[in-house]
């Protein structure tokens, strides 16, 4: 292949021949197997079951009815899933893969899938190796294969050596020629055999499967022992199985699963309104139980644009003042010509520059790199070139430098504690200097010089340890980089809410410190260590990072690691932040791994569970807001649907305590139609409702779904207060009709009262879904109208209750009739008393709390 690379009109020749360089796709599942899975998981069996009992005994209208609940659920279930799945499609759009190829003898930056054999790819530590490529040229070249071999360690790699699609340079630079694309990849190769794995359940998954099962088995040990009650009571067993089927049915939250799905959609869709791309539907509930923020420095706290303000040389110290990366400043201090010397050769061994783009200075490349560049055209008085660098020794997170070879010079930059002991005649004046620097918030890079002309060997593969020796120090750029506009308020906000902070930087200490301190992170009393400080005891580890506002400096990915590994066995539910290539590992570990979509690296993305589009530390605030609102939501579906399962199970238990002798209130199709007529959309409301403004005011939360609290709201006072009106207003409805106990009701008595009692569980569920907006705040003080979705899903239910009670058929078909005008008087009690019981438990639950 020629050193320009391919011809356009060749790379179109190709790629038309061997078609887009993208893995297989996996063959799409047809819907109607989609659809299917949901029409047959264990719920959807056990309802199917019971619809063929029900025609066996001669009950088709409960067969049909069941088998519309079953049908309904799992069509709208396939609706919710098909909407995440494209959510999460739309959200990997959003992170494009592009790589740099040489066509036409120039670099231009083509989208992967239009790779093809033959093309020349230039690559860079971080990026992903888009196809399979053997290496021509590179430079301290290390990949990153674990996700091929399961080896986190990275392998070397020089010329010729060869490289797979998929993995990632994490060190050097590298070109390379492409061997394979698509469907010849080893990568696709691979993924064709695990294609089929399944992933582990997540926490939540294990919550809902919890409840289910306990559900079903309660559901079912009731149905059972009425079955068995009703046939002792002498009744027939054609009327004690549907008695039985009625109890099932009442306890099956057959909303469950679409509503969880729906809410955790909801969240992940607000989060990306918020610029925060969750890559896993399910880490939206994990995000709320975050207990511990490890957030990094550059970009997440700060602005990341790096400004260089001052720069020490042996000939004396000068101020600079400019704008961003705009060349444009001015000097004060002595000794201009050395510092502009020093900061050329810091240019000489940057990638990044400061590049004019309609009309605003911006930074091509690492911010901090860009700033060299402006303040090298500052010093110099103008736009400056530079020769090519023979060879590049890449920046490494253990070395913390790295140097470029210009003619017979080595310039080289990095950490003043990793450059300054590779330099001759450095006196403590300097380090003091360091320390001075620091302090004041600047980022230190220390520049040095080595030349090389009648040095023996081969210079261009000679390792960095016999080049970057000997050097002489040129001077000490000090770069500021602005906090954040609000992250202090941001800060404040997230210590309300009962997390912990930890700066996780690989700045100098006194700089990180200095920021800390700036934006109110620090904490009391401040704690700063360096990474190379921390115990090797993993339980000393966890005791001395267990504390909020501890900063941890000069940290190496491998400290990173056991950071997040030491907060977990803590009891902390962690969230990482990261954009560097050696972030992987630590973000993988957390519970949350928070990677940068502006500044990050394709490794970072790839390990992280959320990605921040604008790379800001209030972005991880916010979207743990959300997530511990969506846990919320589906706690307020559950104690809504709940209490409806005990007004709907009353008058069966009622029925059966009395031995047959007073009427059965609520019928099975009643109870039908109210799970699916009635309460769903409400529920579903509930599931979409917005984080309360005291969602960050208080500690997460990671107790179980169905919690104490739950059980003592539904079970001991919602429930039983609704349960009450609906028995109370039946019973008046019937004993005003004349009925007396032990006694047949006439038949248009017992369907004006079973119509009463269907309005009371209505108008009853319509108050508690207002109650349960909230587990501590009362519906007005919430405001009536501020979740609109549940105010249509309130006209949505009483236009059904309507439909119910006055269309003749659909009457008939539930065995009711409209409630007589006391009887309807009767049920609107409903409302003002689960309104009340609801006002009462929380004063209760406050005084209590405040106690």
């Amino acid at each position: 292949m020629a050193a320009a690379g391919l011809t356009t009109e060749r790379a179109a020749e190709l790629l038309k021949r061997a078609g887009p360089n993208v893995l297989p796709g996996e063959k799409p599942v047809p819907q109607w197997r989609k659809l299917w899975a949901e029409l047959t998981h264990f719920f959807a069996l056990m309802l199917w079951v019971a619809a063929a009992l029900a025609f066996v005994a001669d009950m088709p209208q409960l067969g049909v009815a069941i088998i519309v609940v079953v049908i309904v659920n799992g069509v709208f279930a396939h609706i919710q899933q098909e909407r995440a799945q494209h959510a999460a499609a739309r959200l990997r759009g959003l992170l494009p893969a592009d790589v740099r190829v040489r066509r036409d003898g120039q670099v231009r930056t083509v989208h992967a899938s239009d790779l093809v054999t033959d093309d020349a790819v230039l690559l860079t530590a971080g990026d992903r190796i888009p196809a399979d490529v053997i290496l021509l040229t590179a430079a301290a070249c290390a990949v990153d294969e674990s996700m091929l071999t399961g080896e986190s360690v990275p392998v070397p790699k020089s010329g010729g050596d060869a490289a797979w699609g998929g993995t990632f340079l994490v060190n050097g630079d590298a070109e390379a020629t492409v061997t394979a694309t698509g469907a010849a990849t080893r990568l696709a190769g691979i993924a064709a055999l695990t294609s089929a794995a399944v992933p582990p359940p997540t926490p939540l998954s294990l919550e809902l499967r919890r409840i289910v099962r306990l559900v079903v088995i309660v559901a079912l040990g009731i149905a059972c022992l009425f079955f068995l009650v009703s046939l002792v009571a002498g009744i027939a067993w054609r009327d004690s199985f549907l008695f039985a089927i009625g109890v099932a049915v009442a306890l099956v939250p057959e909303g469950l699963l679409p509503t969880v799905t729906l809410s955790l959609a909801m969240g992940a869709q607000r989060m990306a309104a918020k610029n925060a791309l969750v890559r896993n539907l399910e880490a939206v509930e994990t995000l709320g139980s975050t207990t511990f923020i490890c957030t990094d420095k550059t970009g997440t706290l700060t602005q990341n644009r790096m400004n260089a303000v001052q720069v020490h040389t042996p000939a004396g110290t000068i101020q600079v003042a400019g704008e961003g990366y705009d060349p444009a400043g001015s000097v004060q201090g002595d000794g201009q010509e050395a510092a502009a010397e020093a900061a050329l050769a810091a240019r000489a061994a940057s990638q990044g520059r400061a590049v004019l783009r309609n009309g605003e200075w911006q930074a091509s490349g690492d911010p901090m790199e860009a700033a060299i560049d402006a303040l090298a055209q500052r010093l110099a008085g103008g736009p400056v070139s530079g020769t090519p660098p023979a060879r590049r020794l890449a920046f490494d997170p253990v070395r913390r430098r790295e140097s470029a070879m210009v003619g017979t010079d080595l310039f080289c930059k990095g950490a003043p504690e990793a450059v300054l002991p590779l330099c001759a005649g450095v006196t403590a004046r300097t380090a003091g200097e360091v320390e001075v620097m620091a302090s004041g918030g600047l980022r230190v890079i220390a520049v040095a010089r080595r030349n090389l002309a009648g040095m023996a060997g081969d210079r261009m593969s000679m390792p960095p340890e016999e080049l970057e020796c000997g050097m002489e120090l040129l001077g000490l750029i000090g770069l500021h980089d602005p906090p954040r506009p609000g992250v202090g308020d941001v800060i404040s906000t997230a210590r309300r809410a009962g997390l912990k902070l930890a700066m996780i930087t690989g700045d100098h200490p006194a700089t990180a410190a200095a920021i800390a301190r700036e934006i109110g992170l620090a904490g009391t009393p401040e704690m700063v260590v360096e990474g190379s400080g921390l115990p090797e005891d993993e339980q000393m580890l966890g005791a001395l990072l267990d504390r909020d506002g501890i900063v941890v400096s000069r940290v190496s990915p491998e400290q990173k690691l056991r950071v997040a590994k030491a907060l977990q066995s803590r009891g902390h539910v962690v969230a990482m932040t990261g954009d560097g290539v050696n972030d992987g590992p630590a973000l993988r570990e957390a519970d949350i791994g928070v990677a940068m979509g502006l500044a990050g690296t394709d490794v970072a993305r790839e390990a992280a569970d959320l990605v921040l589009l604008d790379d800001h530390f209030a972005t991880i605030v916010a979207a743990i807001e959300q997530g511990r609102a969506t846990y919320a939501n589906i706690h307020r579906f559950l104690t809504y649907h709940l209490t409806d399962n005990v007004a709907e199970l009353t008058p069966f238990v009622v029925w059966a305590l009395s031995g047959g002798q007073f009427p059965l209130a609520l019928g099975v199709l009643q109870i039908l139609a109210l799970d699916i007529g009635t309460d769903l959309l409400p529920a579903l409301a509930l599931g979409a409702e917005a984080p309360g403004k005291r969602v960050l005011s208080r500690p997460p939360d990671r107790r179980h779904l169905m919690d104490r609290q739950l059980m003592v709201r539904v079970f001991c006072v919602l429930g039983p207060v609704e349960a009450a009106v609906e028995m109370a207003a039946f019973s008046a409805v019937l004993f005003a009709g004349g009925w007396t106990r032990g006694g047949l009701p006439e038949s248009g008595l017992l369907l004006a009262a079973s119509g009463t009692a269907f309005t009371a569980v209505v108008l009853g569920q319509l108050a508690n879904a207002f109650a349960c907006r909230s587990a501590t705040v009362l519906p007005w003080q919430l405001g009536w109208g501020t979740n609109r979705l549940l105010l249509w899903a309130v006209v949505a239910e009483l236009a059904v209750l309507a439909a119910c009670l006055f269309i003749p058929p659909a009457a008939g078909l539930l065995g009711q009739a409209p409630p007589p005008p006391a009887g309807l008087l009767a049920a609107a009690v409903a409302i003002p008393a689960v309104l009340a019981a609801d006002w009462i438990y929380k004063g209760a639950k406050a005084r209590w709390v405040r106690r």
